[in-house]
């Protein structure tokens, strides 16, 4: 472990306020936030996880089983490990210009699509990629011409839907999991209640399934969580009962009912929330706040071994291309 990393305490709780908010809703403060089947955690698995000095991590994914992959800001790399012993080895080598931000690991045939973007010349052009998880070998590179800002994806049985923080559109690639295909750009415009933005600033931001196939975002910008129709792209507001509210944010990850909103309602949080189906749509009930002492703005989690696992993108940290980061370990719900 990295000399610098702070001194992992497990403290990891819910915030005070969470948790009682937590208890009322469901008479214990241990009691699961929904009906989605969680694994029991394995044990022993580590508190925190060094990752390379200067990495700049901003995405995480896993599968199969406790193999996780990140990715890299600083030149594109993506490194993978088992999240139980905190091996970390190189899977995709780093790049000039090229930085990655969401990463999304498909389970059906081994790879891990990857959004981001290639800086030469002072342009920054939009990519995604797709990468053996095996072998590193990259698949596909599909460039998204008109990209202003490729965030975070969520990967279907023959799609890829991608968020652009300064376009009001989701990216969509076709892909065929058999002949191992992809196809695309194509682009879905954000309507309906989304709120516009003016491309100088990050809006739609983290992007996952709801539990009956549609889609749901956040808003770093604007905060709250949206439900968007695939084939239209209306958006509607989910209302959120409970707690502080979402006011931002960066990944989603989701377990059945149950959603993960990491920074949703703190700097140093992740957001626990169930959802339920309404006659009109989808609501939101906070059920509390996942913390840790070891948290420095995460930005993005994913579920393995029965534990939530955030990793520490360190935002406005000082000397980036030196500083130490890491991954935490979390309670799932």
């Amino acid at each position: 472990m990295d000399a610098h990393l702070p001194s992992p305490s497990r403290r990891a709780v819910l915030t005070t306020a969470a948790a009682s908010a937590f208890v009322a809703l469901t008479g214990s403060a241990g009691s699961p936030a929904s009906a989605a089947a969680v694994s029991a955690p394995l044990s022993p698995a580590p508190e925190t996880i060094a990752l390379p000095s200067g990495m700049r991590p901003e995405g995480i994914t896993s599968g199969p089983g406790t193999t996780y992959y990140g990715g890299s800001l600083a030149d594109g790399r993506i490194v993978t490990g088992d999240l139980l012993t905190g091996s970390v080895d190189t899977l995709l080598p780093g790049a000039p210009g090229r930085a990655l931000r969401g990463l999304f690991h498909d389970d059906h045939c081994g790879v891990v699509w990857a959004v981001g973007g290639v800086t030469t010349d002072d342009k920054t052009v939009g990519h995604v990629w797709c990468v053996d998880a095996s072998t590193g070998a990259v698949m596909h590179d599909v460039v998204v011409e008109g990209a202003g800002f490729l965030n975070d994806l969520v990967v279907t049985d023959d799609r890829v839907w991608v968020t652009d923080s300064r376009v009001d559109r989701l990216t969509v690639i076709a892909h065929d999991h058999a002949t191992m295909s992809a196809s695309g750009p194509t682009f879905v415009p954000l309507g309906g209640a989304w709120p516009k933005g003016d491309g100088s600033f990050n809006n739609a931001n983290g992007i996952r399934l709801l539990p009956d196939g549609d889609i749901i975002l956040n808003n770093s910008r604007f905060g709250g969580l949206w439900h968007v129709e695939p084939a239209s792209g209306q958006a509607h507001g989910i209302p959120v009962s409970g707690g502080p509210g979402i006011i931002g944010g960066d990944g989603i990850e989701t377990d059945g009912s149950v959603l993960y909103n990491v920074r949703g309602s703190g700097q140093h949080e992740v957001s626990v929330l169930r959802l339920t189906p309404t006659s009109t749509g989808w609501a939101a009930q906070w059920r509390g706040a996942r913390t840790d002492d070891t948290l420095e703005v995460p930005s993005t989690a994913t579920l393995a071994g029965g534990w939530l696992w955030a990793v520490n993108a360190r935002f406005g940290v000082a000397s980036p291309a030196t500083a130490p980061y890491w991954i935490t370990r979390l309670p799932a719900a």
